[in-house]
């Protein structure tokens, strides 16, 4: 992520006048150039590719209460209560509800905020690098923030889904993932979407699982299906498992010559430097896990052990399951409010700005998270 300026001269004259020994002049400098720039942060976090976005977003007035008709997302013959997941606060741990389904659902917002300052030499100057390297500084930290949130949301509930007695958590057949583990994920995915009488919905049975979020050793492992082998079944002439059948030719073909596997199976793959043993979304399902073990709701088939254990974390986005609330700007409609920072004097010689995000996030259906547990 980089945010850069195409300077013109309005431009250029705009960072100057910000570095004003005019405080008047200064500071309205500053505040237009937030005003400008505050939509343009707005659109690069929204389209980041990042586990954050994999939630769909919906818009309400700042000061309003965002709420859920909750009647509208389920079927009204379904079951009088349902579990939603929340958080109360940005980066907590999430927590479920008992809802009824003809209940008006109200859940909690918070703000994420982040500040950025310079020496106000730089705007003195003209520099629109340093400008814009501060505007990036200030996106990343919302980024990052939105993600520690978002993960803790969605391991959190995934720790506990559970659907016709059925654990959405997989474990995968050996240490390595294999063609067996993403058949059976698919089968359990049709097993969990039934119809609202337990049988074959209309149209079918879905597919359920669309993308995988997957750690680069997890695709490592994919690639080399290219040339180990993917028989779990078959039997020797002694009796012991024959393991030297490999995939078909087309198949190791298309791996081989397609390093970067978009998509295996019709599942969508999204390499995530978090996930994988001693990494961020790993360490943080092994504790969401292990509290839910101890209140007896955990689903993992298994105990997970963060130091060895993998999860592998699948969504089905045609659920309209995970939801982001943001408050817009009622001036400007931006998600994003960027205003000057004013805290400095003139003998600190520096200026800043300082950003927020209101939002909030719900899990209305956990059967929109699926988890493959690779045993280390």
């Amino acid at each position: 992520m980089d945010i850069t300026f195409k300077p013109n001269e309005e431009q250029l004259k705009l960072v100057k006048a910000c570095a004003s020994n005019d405080r008047n002049i200064a500071y309205e400098a500053q505040a237009t150039l937030a005003r400008f720039i505050a939509p343009v942060l707005a659109q690069v976090v929204n389209q980041a590719p990042t586990l954050s976005n994999k939630f769909k977003s919906f818009s309400f007035t700042a000061d309003d209460n965002p709420s859920f008709p909750v009647d509208l997302f389920y079927d009204i013959t379904d079951e009088d209560y349902i579990l939603t997941w929340s958080q109360h606060l940005a980066g907590g741990l999430p927590t479920n509800q008992v809802q009824p389904t003809h209940s008006e659902m109200k859940f909690t917002t918070y703000r994420l905020d982040s500040a950025i300052s310079f020496d106000k030499r730089y705007a003195a100057k003209s520099r629109m690098d340093v400008v814009g390297k501060a505007m990036t500084r200030i996106a990343q930290e919302i980024l990052m923030k939105q993600e520690a949130t978002s993960a803790n949301l969605v391991l959190g509930a995934l720790a506990e889904a559970s659907t016709n007695g059925k654990s959405h958590t997989l474990v995968a057949g050996g240490t390595k993932i294999n063609l067996d583990d993403f058949n059976k994920l698919l089968t359990l995915s049709k097993r969990i979407h039934t119809a609202w009488t337990g049988g074959t919905p209309d149209g079918g049975p879905r597919r359920g699982v669309t993308d995988l979020l997957i750690s680069p050793e997890v695709t490592e492992s994919i690639r080399a299906l290219s040339y180990n082998a993917v028989n779990v079944r078959g039997t020797g002439t002694s009796g012991a498992t024959k393991t030297d059948i490999p995939a078909t030719d087309a198949q190791r073909e298309a791996l081989w010559q397609n390093a970067g596997i978009p998509e295996f199976f019709g599942i969508r793959l999204q390499e995530f430097s978090e996930f994988g043993v001693g990494q961020k979304f790993n360490d943080v399902f092994d504790v969401v896990e292990q509290q839910a073990a101890d209140a007896s709701k955990s689903a993992v088939s298994g105990n997970f052990d963060g130091s060895a254990d993998e999860i592998i974390v699948g969504l089905d986005a045609s659920v309209q399951s995970l939801w982001r609330a943001v408050a817009t700007d009622a001036d400007n409609g931006s998600e994003f409010t960027l205003a000057p920072d004013d805290q400095y004097s003139v003998r600190q010689g520096k200026i800043g700005w300082f950003g927020a995000i209101e939002e909030g996030r719900t899990i209305l259906d956990n059967r929109a998270l699926y988890g493959i547990k690779v045993a280390g």
